[in-house]
């Protein structure tokens, strides 16, 4: 099913680039490499967080927008962003940790954002893949990054399929969704993913301007019946209650940064706590050499955990920017090491 979607998306991409040769458009080549070391399994691993998930593995791809004008000036924009990922495939039931199982790789098709984006008089909306309005994530972009937002980390999606709308403000900006609360997948147990009866709601509203103030402070409302999904695999085919509350803050300060994320209330239908604080120091003035420390903490239902985290970043060329991480997972007592190497080039 996914390799059919993928198909289709990279079809329209190639219409699309025939069609606009001469069009206001952006196209770039994204490469990913993935390898590093987990004393849980006690082997190496191609993957940062989970065979399952979506970020980040071997990969290639292409990143692709278009702006499409009238004669009042620019009234919408199309974002495809589509890649092969290599991605461990093996076995339900198979154990993770043993050293003894034969792990299988295969090629995975993912389409990351995929919409159109729209702007009317009222707002900025959109439709297709997109980021939810809820928390930190619903502005910043991590999914390339080692360090993961609390919507990454499996409470919440990075993306959803549905649609939006946004509207900034002179003090801040209003954002809502309405999406199906499946993440990654459009398809479930090959049905349209909100024939479950699954979807999910956020709005988000906050103050401050980032680009002008540095700062930014935000209040998040979700409610719906959500599926718990972790990349494209389904681990529970029945919709759970999410009533969630979240407070999220950005500073930007000189050479250093500060986000913090917040969620309370019920995410698949448990009570949950997890809260989040990166903090970053840019060595250089150009900002090409970056250290980042992220603790966070996670109370779901009777169960809680801690992870601390650590990044070393260098943008080496304007293209290439290499990433060394290192995680440590309480409950697993995991000791992760992480080398990326992130290329993206324009065309």
């Amino acid at each position: 099913m996914y390799k059919t979607i993928l198909s289709g998306a990279i079809g329209l991409f190639f219409s699309l680039i025939a069609g606009t040769a001469d069009a206001d458009h952006l196209l770039f080549f994204e490469a990913q490499g993935i390898a590093g070391y987990s004393s849980e399994v006690r082997r190496p691993i191609y993957y940062s967080q989970n065979p399952d998930a979506e970020m980040q593995k071997p990969s290639v791809g292409f990143d692709y927008l278009q702006r499409i004008s009238g004669e009042s000036g620019d009234v919408a924009t199309f974002a495809l962003q589509a890649r092969l990922a290599l991605t461990e495939d093996n076995p339900p039931g198979t154990d993770w940790g043993s050293r003894e199982n034969r792990h299988v790789y295969t090629l995975e098709p993912q389409v990351y954002n995929a919409f159109l984006k729209l702007k009317t008089p009222l707002s900025y909306v959109w439709i297709g893949h997109n980021r939810p309005a809820f928390g930190l994530s619903s502005y910043f972009d991590s999914h390339g990054l080692i360090l993961r937002t609390l919507a990454i980390q499996g409470f919440g999606y990075d993306r959803d399929w549905g649609a939006g709308l946004y509207r900034d403000f002179s003090w801040g900006d209003i954002s809502a969704s309405l999406t199906t609360g499946t993440g990654m997948p459009l398809f479930v147990e090959e049905r349209l993913a909100y024939q479950k009866g699954n979807y999910m709601t956020a709005a988000r509203i906050s103050y401050g301007v980032q680009s002008r103030d540095n700062f930014n402070l935000g209040f998040s409302l979700g409610y719906g019946n959500t599926l718990d999904t972790m990349g494209y695999a389904l681990r529970d085919p029945e919709p759970r209650a999410m009533r969630l509350a979240g407070v999220d803050m950005t500073i930007l300060r000189d050479n250093l940064e500060h986000r913090f994320d917040l969620y309370a209330g019920r995410w698949l239908d448990q009570d949950t706590l997890a809260v989040s604080y990166r903090f970053g120091l840019n060595v250089d003035q150009e900002g090409r050499l970056k250290i980042e420390a992220q603790p966070t903490y996670w109370k779901f239902g009777e169960e809680y955990d801690y992870e601390a985290a650590l990044c070393l970043s260098s943008q080496v060329t304007s293209n290439l920017t290499v990433r060394l991480g290192y995680t440590y997972g309480h409950n697993k007592d995991d000791h992760r090491v992480i080398l990326q190497l992130y290329y993206y080039l324009p065309i």
